[in-house]
């Protein structure tokens, strides 16, 4: 079992996916290239965003044909302003237009909704009830993550941003609640095992919440499960 993913960003993708994995599949190993996969290896291709990734699509596809060693292509990129389906239609068009058969490739999209930083704000335990700060008070009044889905948060009328950057902005402000700080490029408290874990509570507790994180974990568990029975077997 050898995957192929491919992450929109290059740096919080980059240094949180691995770190999940660990957790998720700890039988999965890391490859530092796409050409050195044996068995249960994945090898981690960062892009530089939309619509880079795209065109990163095309090459990553190119790696999978000259190795002839992997079983999925795995693509996560945000949602943003479009719906989860809409960016999956995107990846479709991508592969009809490029005339790409997967030849039996395995092909899992995992679309973030809105982003990445979107499923972080799914950890109950961070989440500060009585907020000292008047900008995370501002914020829960106008949506309350602990409540509500995350997934679903719009933005106000007069935030001039994108959705996607409301909900960093959503959870810079909960982190410093706790008095934690959040950026792209360091993300360390989200790489903590127990925030993970904190997450993965959430959707239990809340099935019809953060759906598209659970498809991350689902993809997860049944490749775990996959290995586990090859070893068994074995």
């Amino acid at each position: 079992m050898n995957i192929y993913f491919l992450v929109e960003g290059q740096s919080t993708e980059t240094q949180i996916y691995p770190e999940w994995l660990l957790h998720l599949v700890p039988n999965l190993k890391r490859v530092s290239y796409y050409d050195q996969v044996s068995d249960n290896c994945y090898y981690l291709f960062s892009s530089n965003g939309i619509p880079s990734i795209y065109d990163d699509i095309i090459n990553a596809i190119e790696d999978i044909s000259n190795s002839g060693l992997y079983d999925y292509l795995v693509i996560c990129l945000d949602a943003e302003e479009l719906t989860v389906e809409q960016r999956k239609n995107e990846i479709f068009s991508v592969l009809k237009d490029n005339k790409i058969i997967l030849n039996g490739l395995n092909l899992e999209i995992i679309v973030q909704n809105r982003c990445f930083e979107t499923w972080f704000l799914g950890n109950r335990k961070i989440f500060k009830q009585n907020p000292q700060f008047q900008d995370f008070i501002d914020l829960v009044k106008y949506y309350n993550v602990y409540n509500l889905d995350p997934e679903l948060m719009q933005k106000p009328a007069c935030y001039s941003k994108s959705i996607a950057e409301f909900h960093r902005k959503y959870l810079s402000e909960m982190l410093k609640e706790r008095k934690l700080y959040y950026s792209k490029s360091n993300p360390k408290i989200i790489k903590e095992k127990y925030y993970l874990k904190e997450l993965n509570k959430r959707v239990k507790i809340c099935p019809s919440h953060l759906q598209s994180f659970q498809s991350f974990i689902n993809f997860c568990n049944k490749i775990n499960s996959i290995i586990t029975n090859s070893n068994d077997i074995k």
